[in-house]
């Protein structure tokens, strides 16, 4: 469903939200019928692929109800409490007008002037430039930014990035990037449980065929009817292989789910921040000044997708959510008239070069050579003038001395934009 306006862009985003839910439940399906899967080669190794395939299939149907309930629960848990289980990730505390009154006042004036409700503020004690708007109802909004992003940017910038935050809430981002945290959660935590299933396997060669075994239990037959289905061991390989491909795709469908959060969600939170502030060249200093410098250390992945600027490099900004600021950049040039000042230095780091270059000036080093010349030390060629005319001076050209001409052409010479001075 793609996205062409403002409106069509806030229904693309419900409609994808849907979407993400109800994938939400395939993936816990996909991941319940390797499990089942796993635990039949575990049950009893000697058995055919076919009977694998059914008796698995058997068991995802009467898992299903389990399966779907544990997802509803999960769903809940996250509605109530993701806001709790980002704090714990992040570190960020709630402020107040006392606490934070520069941020506070920005964020205050914002709302008043749109008419929205204020979200909830918070700080996170990190040294990265970063901020993120989490919520997905209007009692649960709040807006997140780091410390040193205070401490980098002026009034102006902080007021485009909240800018920016608001518009994600308006937008109706916020709640597609809270589900995709959701369902890599799920992902994440169905992986693990299956891959510690795996490294409680051990392949049994003994007797007259291999044969799959876990430590805590042995293979056992099911019963004297099940005999015409024994197979060499081969089909528990072919299984295992299968469930190991199923929880793989899983974990790419999980991905997909990340490419979902459009692109183009970033280029209109930065336009809907120069509607609001009516100020781009602040937000084009606010991204050079947050470019490369966003990262949160103790921060998930799923965490950073919330975050206005996600930094990857190489192979991972196949998969990256947001766009590169170069690219934001430019549209704020493009369509809102901004000006872009390049990549821009913090006040830090200006401070530390000038630290750095005097201590190396009081140890005794001397500044480089400066080199005349393209090639080499030698002072440059004083350029070749012709000798004067005869009955002129050196400092007297064929039309006279240095100064206004003479003659016809009395009086200051004038150019195409006015007269020369």
């Amino acid at each position: 469903m793609a996205a062409y306006g403002l409106y069509t862009h806030i229904a693309s985003n419900k409609f994808r939200s849907m979407l993400l839910l109800g994938g939400l439940f395939l993936l816990i399906y996909v991941l319940v019928y390797a499990g089942a899967l796993v635990a039949e080669v575990m049950i009893d190794s000697g058995r055919t692929v076919d009977y694998y395939l059914t008796r698995a299939s058997r068991d995802l149907v009467s898992a299903l109800p389990w399966a779907t309930i544990a997802a509803v629960a999960w769903i809940v848990i996250a509605y109530f409490f993701h806001q709790k289980m980002i704090d714990a990730v992040t570190g960020g505390e709630s402020v107040t007008r006392q606490q934070q009154p520069r941020l506070y006042n920005l964020l205050e004036n914002l709302c008043i002037s749109r008419g929205i409700p204020m979200p909830k503020l918070k700080v996170m004690d990190s040294p990265a430039l970063n901020a993120f708007a989490t919520g997905l109802n209007p009692r649960q909004y709040a807006i997140t930014v780091t410390t040193g992003l205070l401490k980098a940017l002026n009034d102006q910038e902080i007021e485009a990035v909240l800018g920016h935050e608001l518009t994600h809430i308006k937008n109706g981002d916020v709640q597609l990037m809270v589900i995709a945290v959701i369902i890599a959660g799920v992902v994440g935590f169905f992986g693990e449980l299956f891959f510690r299933l795996f490294t409680n396997l051990s392949w049994n060669s003994s007797g007259g065929g291999g044969g799959w075994s876990s430590s805590s239990s042995s293979s056992s037959s099911r019963s004297s009817s099940d005999r015409d289905s024994k197979g060499s061991g081969g089909g528990a390989i072919v299984v295992i292989i299968i469930a190991v491909a199923l929880i793989v795709l899983a974990w790419l469908l999980s991905q997909v789910v990340k490419l979902a959060l459009s692109r183009s969600r970033e280029f209109l939170a930065d336009a809907g921040s120069v509607e609001l502030t009516k100020n781009p060249d602040a937000m084009i200093s606010a991204l050079r000044k947050i470019e490369n410098r966003g990262e949160l250390p103790d921060a998930t992945s799923a965490v950073m997708e919330l975050c206005v600027d996600n930094p990857r490099e190489g192979f991972a900004d196949l998969f990256a959510t947001h766009p590169s600021v170069k690219s934001r950049v430019d549209a704020l040039v493009k369509y809102a008239g901004g000006h872009d000042p390049g990549p821009l230095a913090l006040p830090d780091e200006t401070l530390d070069q000038t630290a750095t270059q005097d201590q190396r000036t009081a140890a005794g080093e001397q500044p480089p050579p400066v080199t005349h010349g393209p090639w080499g030390d030698k002072p440059p060629a004083q350029p070749n003038n012709p000798p004067p005319l005869p009955g002129t001076s050196p400092a007297q050209g064929p039309l006279g001395p240095l100064g206004p001409l003479q003659g016809p052409l009395r009086g200051p010479l004038q150019g195409p934009w006015g007269r020369h001075r």
